[in-house]
């Protein structure tokens, strides 16, 4: 039988950071489910797609295949044959991810994928319904969050390093506050913290700590 662990929590909270080093200390499967949706996302915007044209995001995403592969222990995430993991991590890609993922179409076809690849291997699984819609009976379950203030300045000190010199700490902030607003409130999936989730605000923690926090946790199921 496979071992699920999920973990949800709003943008910029260290999500995918932490699977990924969860997983690696388990030799499980790490599946960064932000990665999928962005790349869909990516795959709209080649297309011209605008993020207010429902109709056509749902019919592009029938013609966008989005797989996970890796390549020297590193995660690859495939559109249609290409590997798009360089290009998925702009802020343009990000709004149009959480404007195109509470679209029912776009949610059943990367949910269903989600599913299947749990089913049969371990995984540590990260996004925004994890523990809510994709993997309701995941062993393990974690609400990971922090500050808006705290994730915004990881999120600078992030560009700054990628040479983004330009990057203003404000506009930031208010970018995640309505990001969050947007992914709590939307009709389907919205984001919130499984019932039976342990929440884990990183705000004054370390990776490692937060890491051997839900260790200890599976270790505790």
């Amino acid at each position: 039988m496979s071992y699920s662990i999920a973990i949800d929590g709003p943008a910029g909270a260290g999500k995918s950071t932490i699977a990924r080093a969860v997983a690696k200390e388990l030799s499980f499967i790490y599946v960064d489910t932000g990665a999928m949706y962005r790349a869909m996302a990516y795959y709209f915007l080649q297309q011209g797609i605008a993020e207010n044209e429902t109709d056509k995001i749902k019919n592009a995403c029938q013609h966008a295949d989005v797989s996970i592969a890796y390549k020297n222990g590193e995660q690859k995430v495939i559109l249609n044959g290409e590997d798009v993991t360089p290009y998925i991590r702009s802020e343009a890609v990000g709004n149009m991810a959480s404007k195109s993922s509470p679209v029912p179409e776009v949610r059943a076809k990367l949910t269903q994928l989600q599913k299947d690849l749990a089913a049969k291997e371990n995984v540590v699984m990260d996004g925004r319904d994890i523990g809510t819609c994709v993997l309701p009976k995941a062993q393990v379950k974690v609400y990971l969050t922090a500050s808006t203030h705290t994730r915004a300045m990881r999120r600078y000190k992030e560009l700054l390093e990628k040479g983004q010199s330009d990057a203003d700490i404000e506009k930031i902030e208010a970018d995640i506050e309505e990001r969050d607003y947007r992914d709590m409130h939307r009709e389907i999936s919205p984001l919130c913290q499984a019932k039976d989730a342990v929440l884990v605000d990183s705000s004054e923690m370390t990776i490692e700590e937060v890491v051997k926090k839900i260790l200890s946790l599976v270790k505790e199921d």
